[in-house]
């Protein structure tokens, strides 16, 4: 009878366990630490619901903004002009959504528009330079990392130009429209009275205020993402993204329009950009034109916690929102212990290099 080495099996085992969640351990450990140092320095509790309700509802237009990177990632695609395209669609956004009587008012003649125009307007501009980044890529051949390091000074220069606009030049755009700012920073509310509300308040009410503690954006996240989810996992250009990025020539052999995917693959991430751009500027009051920076950055590292392989081919939508999710944690966390921007910005480079790292080990061991 064969003899059957366990210990040499549960020990291989345990390495490709560790291999394939090490950055999840690193994290957990990570949000621990935080949460003791939290209680023994200054006696307060990290890991309480008020606290990850918060996180949640900051998480919401990170989550959008990595969907959008997350596509192109799996693509073997990279775009570095994303936080740059969610400053612009900040910028334009507010702009257009600013009170009648606000002294600064960036078009003093501009009528009230629909909440749902402005939007729009964002995220077509988006991605109209997400389609200019496709077609760089595919139809030109220029590497993705390039072509969008181009578009981001550039996009930096238009968002710029827009926003030192005459005769109040670079000045943070403010007095948003109430509706705007309760779609960023609000949720559906019982008022004492008067029932059920979705949108401001009623002007002069003081009555008593029951929320519900999700905001609208964290709404507006989870459809996205089911929409996003549906695409990747239902749908041809779902599979044509995943072909593209384990094999783009196999997949051009197997019929594939490699092109035309990836021109649809940076045009569909901008305009989530533009989306995520707009809500971020509504959920903080305003906008500036240095909106966005770095956040293409926060989007590649959580995407690539969350499982998408920087290689191409691989990675999920649930994946995704736990990235951003734990990335926001650590955010968060290292900020509630007051430690100094400076060393959180070492910390989160570590952790972008530790995660690559894995990945790669990861994708060495299946080749």
């Amino acid at each position: 009878m064969a003899n059957v080495n366990l210990g040499g099996f549960r020990m291989k085992n345990a390495k490709e366990i560790a291999t394939q969640y090490a950055i999840y351990f690193v994290f957990i450990i990570l949000i621990f630490v935080i949460h003791f140092w939290a209680y023994f320095m200054f006696g307060a509790s990290f890991l309480s619901i008020k606290n990850l309700i918060n996180i949640l509802n900051m998480s919401a237009t990170r989550i959008i903004i990595a969907m959008g990177m997350g596509g192109i990632l799996i693509t073997a695609g990279v775009d570095l002009s994303a936080g740059r395209q969610v400053g612009l669609a900040a910028v334009l956004s507010a702009s257009l959504l600013q009170t009648a009587d606000y002294a600064r008012r960036m078009y003093p003649n501009l009528p009230i528009l629909p909440l749902i125009v402005p939007i729009l307007v964002a995220m077509i501009i988006c991605g109209f330079f997400g389609f200019l980044n496709g077609l760089i890529t595919a139809k030109l051949k220029i590497p993705a990392f390039i072509a969008t390091l181009g578009s981001m000074v550039a996009v930096y220069g238009a968002c710029s130009l827009y926003f030192d606009r005459p005769p109040y030049g670079a000045q943070p755009i403010g007095g948003l429209d109430a509706r705007f700012s309760t779609l960023g920073s609000n949720s559906i509310r019982i008022l004492e009275g008067r029932g059920l509300v979705i949108g401001p308040n009623p002007a002069g009410f003081e009555g008593a205020i029951h929320k519900f503690p999700i905001n609208y954006i964290v709404i507006i996240a989870i459809i996205v993402t089911v929409f996003i989810y549906i695409l990747y996992n239902k749908t041809t250009y779902g599979k044509n993204i995943y072909a593209i990025g384990g094999n783009p020539e196999a997949a051009r052999v197997s019929g594939v329009n490699v092109e035309g995917t990836l021109i649809i693959a940076y045009t569909l991430a901008a305009m989530l950009y533009g989306l995520g751009g707009t809500l971020e500027a509504a959920r903080t009051g305003g906008a500036t034109n240095n909106y966005g920076n770095g956040y293409e950055l926060d989007a590649i590292a959580a995407c690539v916690v969350g499982g998408v392989s920087n290689m191409g081919g691989i990675g999920t939508v649930p994946g995704i929102v736990i990235g951003v999710l734990l990335f926001s944690v650590i955010n968060y966390g290292l900020t509630f212990i007051n430690m100094s921007p400076y060393w959180q910005l070492i910390v989160k480079g570590s952790i972008i290099i530790v995660a690559v790292a894995l990945d790669i080990r990861k994708y060495l061991k299946k080749r």
